[in-house]
């Protein structure tokens, strides 16, 4: 898939089912925004946060500590993230099967002050869009720390994503 070429018919959807996958619905904008915007080849995702069910699973920050939410429990939630941004790029695009390349993901963890460990937090959306895309689905990235995330999550993951001709 990334070498520009779309994947096989079903490809993806095989693959999510593999890893016992469902993409959730779209998660309802917070504001004043849409999910995905396409421009010629690529979807830019808006940040997604953690949402299961229109609800955050954890809020706060990011550490090891008491109150803090644990840098495990965060990694899974950037893996939530990144399957929230998929199923904008699905609900925009029909077909994930289109995604040749996912060119950049952002992350941001909600860190304490001291907590150093945001590319090991943002690995969990990673590991997944790898998982799910195979090639296509490695990427550049960046791992930010913040003092305060929307409505105090612990991460948020955008996507870039090239689809085929």
């Amino acid at each position: 898939m990334a070498d520009g070429a779309p994947a096989a018919p079903g490809a993806v959807a095989a693959r999510l089912a593999e890893f016992g996958i469902t993409l959730p619905a779209v998660a309802a904008p917070v504001a004043a925004y849409v999910p995905a915007v396409r421009t010629g080849r690529y979807v830019y995702t808006s940040g997604q946060l953690p949402f299961v069910d229109g609800a955050l699973p954890a809020t706060g920050k990011v550490g090891d500590g008491e109150g803090l939410v644990p840098p495990d429990d965060a990694a899974h939630l950037a893996r939530v993230c990144a399957l929230n941004a998929l199923a904008a790029v699905h609900a925009l695009v029909g077909n994930l099967d289109q995604v040749v390349r996912v060119v950049k993901v952002v992350g941001f963890v909600a860190s304490d002050p001291s907590f150093t460990g945001q590319p090991a937090v943002i690995n969990g959306a990673s590991t997944v869009l790898a998982d799910v895309l195979g090639d296509a689905g490695v990427h550049a990235r960046s791992a930010v720390g913040v003092t305060v995330l929307p409505l105090d999550s612990p991460v948020e993951v955008e996507l870039v994503v090239e689809l085929a001709e």
